[in-house]
This record gives C-alpha cells, structure tokens and sequence, in this order.
C-alpha cells in the first residue's frame, strides 16, 4: 500500500468476510418501489413496510411482491432508511467498493482538471451513497454520511491507499447530517499525518485550505470552475459579497480594476487577505458587514460597479424555508441589478441550496430583474465543477446554479 494506514489488508478481508453473511431484507412499499424504479437511490422510513437487519448492513431491497429491487445501505434509525448502492443482485464487500473507486479515479483523470485539489468521490453520483474523498495536494479529506460506509472505513482507506499515494487521511466527521444517521460527530486522522491547513492551487490562483475546521471539507471545491469563469469575465470595479476565503475576488483579480470583498466573518475576511497576499494581490479591500444591509444601503446610494459577485450560503436547507428563502435571493439579486452599470455590468450569482430548483432560482432572478427595472441577458448557466458530477434521476446530486447576466 502506498499510503500509511490504520489498517491491514487482512483486517480488511476479515471484516468483508463477516459483513457479507449478514444479508438482511427489506420490503419497500409502493411509493418506495416507484421511487427506486425511477433511479433514485433513497428510500425513507415510512416508505419501509419491513426492514431486517441493523444500521449499517448491506440490504436486498424488494417490493410487496417479493420483486427484486437492489442492495442497499440500510439504516432504520435514519429518515432515509435505504441507500440503494448497486440495481444487481450481487455481494457489496471489498471488490465492489474498489471498483466503484476506480472508476471514480478514472472519470477525474479524464476532466483533467487545473488544480491541485478537487473531489474523488461525489457519494450518490460516484455510486458509493454516503462517501465523499477530496483531495487536497498530497492528502485526503472523507466525509461520511451513511452508516454502512461508517462501518466499512477499512474497506475504504485501504483501496484509497491501493490507488492514490498520499501522506495522509483525515475524516471530517463533524457535520450535522450525521446526527440524522447516528454518528458521532468528530474529526480524526485515519492513516498517516495531516497538516491543519495546505496551501493549495486553482488555475493560478493559490489558497490555504484549512482542512479541519474549514467549511465542507476545507473550500469550496464544487466552484472551482465558475471561480475560473469568473477570472475570464470580471472587469473594471468588481464587488464580491459572501466571499469568504475569497474565492471568487482571487480570481476576478485577473483582469479588475478594483475589488471589494465582503463577509460578516470576520475569521472568514482575514483568510481572504491571507490569500490576497499570498498571490501579490492589492487592489482589493476586504469589508466586514451583513450583506443585506450592505446591499440596500449601497443600491440606495446610487452606487454602481461593473461586476457584482453572490455567492451566498445555502438560504434553504429544508423545503419548509423555502419561501423566506426566495425572498433573500430575491432581495439580494435585485439589489445587485439595481447597482449594475446600465452599459454591460456583469452579474454572477448563485444558489446552493438543492431544495431551490434551477427553475425557482430562475423564476426569483427574472422577478427581481422586473421589481428593478434592469434589462438582464442571460450569458450562461453554469453549475458545479464536472468533479462533483450529476445524476439525472437524483435531483439532489444537481445543487449547484450559477448564473452570469449582462444589464443591457
């Protein structure tokens, strides 16, 4: 094995071994059928009629008549039940999660990205539900979130150990959906040394990632090509609001005359400078202050700027907030119109929330372009980093929107 584990290769076979004569089943009701019949893989609680086996086992998934559906990660104790990994009926052990890396591996050699960090694993979309691998220079950052992947973590760190070389393997176990599968949260080395944070490369643009505290598993990775896009389309005086470690205000140094980055992080802005000066950057300042408040007190002082970034927090974690959140993203969007230069000012703005559909993040930008009185082209939609694939049956896998319009 090239990279430093925990784990033995005999540990691993012992412990595929065990896992694979515990073969539970489960009986999913119609609703549950249909909905994995359609390509989903989640099946959630009250779509269970029965369910045999613990957290964690590998489960063989079937309707009322007894018709074979797939093999599942299953886990009674969460809202999503079942996490269907494979439509065979066939063993889920070490040879199955080797393959599935693999080809994983093999899709990101293909896209041959212009970093030196970005995603491995995409969980549903990689076919491995519940796993997700970043890489970031010569380490590794999994994040969990399906108790059977939980279970199997020897599996996984010695296949990734087969197929990468890296120094090293942290687990960032400290999100809150793993409550919801009943896990702990922590965060913890699981093979060789890992740094607190790594300076990293995007394009040419460099960042520290700080890989055990910060957001996600360090940055946000899935932006990495609208932060390049974002390079080749700002210009003249350029205002980045929710920037964070400064991502997107990096890049659009390229070719700015000036760029003001905004966050109400204060942790958050004295990154951003950090990276400014670590890639000779001085046209920009860095300005702490609540986006809302900015924006409205900006667009009623009549500022005006030829490019306006939004790159906000997901406003909707759940479908019940959705209504207060298409009134931010509304508020927000017709802020920024309102401060475009009416001769070709450029606007980018995006949306992570899944539960916001490119459709209502559409529908929210067009009513705010009305409200402000702003003519917008659309130049072109854009989503997440081709790293972070998308399935077209898991709606959930395609979170990511950016927008870049033109005020004409």
């Amino acid at each position: 094995m090239r990279m430093l584990t925990e784990f033995t290769v005999s540990a691993v076979r012992e412990n595929t071994r065990v896992l694979a004569k515990r073969i539970a089943e489960a009986v999913v009701g119609g609703r549950g059928a249909k909905r994995v019949r359609s390509g989903h893989p989640w099946v959630y609680r009250s779509d269970v009629e029965v369910m045999a086996g613990g957290a964690g086992d590998v489960v063989r998934v079937v309707d009322r008549g007894r018709n074979f559906l797939g093999m599942a990660f299953g886990n009674p104790e969460s809202e999503i039940s079942l996490r269907v990994a494979s439509r065979l009926d066939e063993e889920i052990g070490e040879e199955w999660f080797r393959e599935k890396v693999r080809k994983a591996l093999d899709l990101r050699r293909s896209l041959e990205i212009d970093a030196s960090a970005y995603r491995l694993v995409h969980s549903e979309a990689d076919g491995i539900p519940g796993l997700i691998v970043d890489k970031y220079g010569e380490y590794l950052v999994l994040q969990v979130g399906a108790t059977a992947v939980e279970r199997r973590l020897d599996i996984v760190v010695g296949i990734l150990g087969d197929e990468i070389e890296a120094s090293g393997v942290l687990l960032r176990g400290d999100t809150a959906s793993r409550k919801k599968e009943g896990l702990d949260r922590e965060v913890r080395v699981l093979g060789g040394e890992v740094p607190e944070s790594v300076v990293i490369r995007e394009g040419e643009v460099r960042y520290a990632a700080s890989l055990r505290g910060g957001q996600k598993t360090g940055s946000f990775l899935d932006q990495r090509e609208n932060h390049l896009a974002a390079g080749r389309i700002s210009k003249g005086r350029v205002l980045d609001v929710f920037t964070y470690a400064g991502g997107f205000a990096l890049h659009a140094a390229k070719n700015a005359d000036s760029i003001e980055a905004v966050d109400a992080s204060g942790p958050a802005l004295d990154a951003a400078r950090k990276n400014a000066e670590l890639n000779g950057i001085e046209d920009i300042t860095f300005t702490r202050s609540n986006a809302f408040d900015l924006l409205r007190g900006r667009s009623d002082d009549g500022e005006k700027y030829d490019t306006i970034i939004l790159d906000p927090p997901a406003f909707a974690k759940s479908k019940r907030e959705l209504p207060k959140a298409r009134r931010a993203y509304k508020e927000i969007n017709l802020r920024a119109m309102k401060m475009l230069d009416p001769d070709g000012g450029i606007l980018i703005t995006c949306s992570c929330s899944h539960h916001l559909s490119r459709e209502m993040f559409e529908e929210t930008l067009r009513s705010a372009a009305g409200d402000a009185g702003a003519n917008m082209r659309v130049v072109e939609w854009r989503g997440q980093a081709g790293d972070h694939p998308e399935t077209l049956t898991i709606p959930e896998t395609g979170y990511l929107k950016c927008a870049v319009l033109r005020r004409m």
